[in-house]
């Protein structure tokens, strides 16, 4: 306790009275060196002796305090209170470090507690919304989130559910509409395909399946070009074409069948397009046109042979009649010839020579008789021919003109004889054609190869060094009308073509365009078992003609 003037009276500390509070000293000027107004009554202060908090109270000069103290003062002296503050700010401290650990425990238990909540009644029925709605992608349409309770997740569960009813019903739905527009792609006797940009297989119907041979699992996917056996051989890819121009396209190609025949088909290739009208994906309509395409060849021959058949009814007619008289008056000088000993040498050849007419004659003659059986509708039965025999007259008959284009024409006859079932002068027909096919192929100084093969079957093969044909014109080189040549008629391999099937053979074609061409005739053979013998054969067939 202090007087007014700063000098100690009272200490609760023995041995410190009459100590001197000096305003300048550090623990007074602490309070001091502030303004009246600004300074506090209790202030931590830093001593020699450690931190105390100190609190001033001042002792007023009261009414009860005059008798021993000037009235005229307003402060009799000051109460200071000394307290240690390291001993309360351990205990702060220990008591601040007790309740952050106490308050970091509560929190973590709340924390946990509230994780547990959420997990168990939040996390735990959410799991259940994933769950379901991964199964009912896979594929589990009768999945559903339970949804009991009225809180938040059972509303979202209720509505989830019916969310999923509704899927589910246009997924049924959708999933029938898919089942029955498959039965009816694959009860379609057409083969339907659609391919992507990269030709790649995206879907295809029971009739494509089984024209590729092949399983939906081996197609899907998979390249068209790629399938073995391939289901085309086109050079002129319709959806190459489509994909191009983005435009239908239509096709004709051949394809192999799987008992080694050949189908004509016809394919539609037409642009899918979506929504911004780009084209992505193009599908292919594959129609078998054989009996079609049989029906316009037997359409096409039948018109044709209509109006070959009225030049041939009046040509046979005409015909017949010089022939028939010119041959009589052969027969008169042969045998009025006689082979004595005069003048043996010029009857001889007389004789020659008028057999050589008589030869021809004939042969005019069966012509005539081949193109009025033509008009009138009929197929001769075929006779047993000589093959060798056969190419060598048709090679006399195309020397002419092999020498008049400087081609060389050379038969590579078979060891033994050979012998077809066919009508021979259609067979003579038909080797002279091929024959001036090659020739009129050829360059000058080219060579055409006639070689025979025997066997179950006669292989005739006619191989010329010309222009070749090129890929896409190989099988329309027997279509009616169809000509490469200019000035050709476009008959004379379809003539040939049907005459050779109508004896059981087919005509086959290779070729490369630029080195040549070969064209093999396949007629099956026969044994023609033993002959009659006859001393006078050519007017046996002279008998048999007329």
């Amino acid at each position: 306790m202090l007087d007014r003037s700063g000098v100690e009276r009272y200490s609760s500390k023995p041995g410190t009275v009459g100590n001197d509070f000096r305003i300048d000293s550090s623990t007074c000027q602490a309070c001091h060196r502030d303004p009246p107004e600004r300074r506090g009554s209790s202030r931590v202060i830093e001593t020699q002796g450690g931190t105390i908090l100190r609190t001033v109270v001042p002792i007023r000069n009261r009414e009860q305090c005059y008798r021993c103290h000037d009235p005229s003062q307003k402060i009799n002296g000051i109460l200071i209170l000394d307290y240690n503050a390291g001993e309360v700010r351990t205990a702060m401290t220990r008591d601040l470090r007790w309740m952050v650990a106490g308050t970091g425990a509560l929190t973590f238990v709340i924390v946990g507690a509230i994780a547990l909540v959420i997990r168990v009644s939040v996390m735990r029925r959410l799991q259940r919304f994933e769950t379901t709605a991964r199964l009912i992608s896979q594929g589990d349409l009768e999945r559903r989130v339970p949804a009991e309770g009225s809180d938040t997740l059972a509303w979202m569960a209720r509505e989830f559910n019916a969310m999923a009813d509704s899927v589910s019903g246009l997924v049924g739905e959708v999933r029938t509409q898919r089942e029955r527009l498959e039965t009816v792609i694959n009860s379609i006797d057409d083969g339907i395909v659609v391919l992507d940009a990269e030709r790649k297989i995206m879907a295809a119907n029971d009739a494509f399946l089984q024209r590729a041979r092949s399983s939906r699992e081996q197609v899907l996917g998979c390249c068209c070009y790629a399938l073995e056996p391939g289901p085309c051989n086109l050079f002129d890819c319709p959806t190459l074409a489509c994909l191009r121009l983005g435009a239908r396209q239509v096709r004709i190609c051949e394809r192999k069948t799987g008992n080694d025949t050949v189908a004509w088909e016809e394919i539609h290739a037409s642009p899918i397009l979506d929504a911004s009208g780009r084209l992505t994906q193009v599908v292919e309509v594959w129609r078998d046109i054989s009996e079609r395409r049989a029906a316009e060849a037997k359409l096409a021959e039948s018109y044709r042979l209509a109006s070959v058949g009225v030049l041939a009814s009046g040509f046979s007619h005409e015909m017949n009649t010089p022939l028939a008289t010119t041959l009589m008056c052969v027969e008169g000088i042969l045998r009025e010839t006689p082979l004595g000993e005069d003048g043996q040498m010029d009857q001889a050849r007389i004789r020659e020579n008028a057999t050589i007419a008589r030869e021809q004659i004939l042969r005019c003659r069966g012509i005539t008789q081949h193109f009025l059986r033509l008009s009138r509708g009929q197929r001769h039965a075929g006779d047993i021919v000589d093959l060798n025999a056969a190419i060598a007259a048709a090679q006399r008959l195309v020397d002419p003109t092999a020498r008049a284009n400087s081609v060389d024409v050379a038969v590579r006859p078979f060891a033994t004889t050979l012998h077809v079932r066919a009508d021979e002068a259609e067979l003579q027909n038909l080797l002279v054609n091929l024959l001036l096919n090659a020739i009129q192929a050829s360059k000058p100084g080219g060579k055409v190869v006639v070689a025979t093969e025997g066997g179950d079957a006669v292989h005739i093969r006619v191989t010329d060094e010309g222009c070749g044909i090129a890929p896409e014109y190989r099988q329309k080189i027997f279509e009616p009308f169809f000509s490469l040549r200019q000035g050709g008629t476009g008959l004379g391999l379809f003539l040939s073509l049907n005459a050779v099937r109508s004896w059981g053979g087919n005509i086959l074609v290779e070729s490369t365009p630029g080195k040549g061409s070969i064209f093999e005739v396949v007629i099956r053979a026969i044994d023609p078992g033993p002959q009659p013998k006859d001393e006078h054969p050519k007017d046996g067939h002279a008998k048999g003609g007329q």
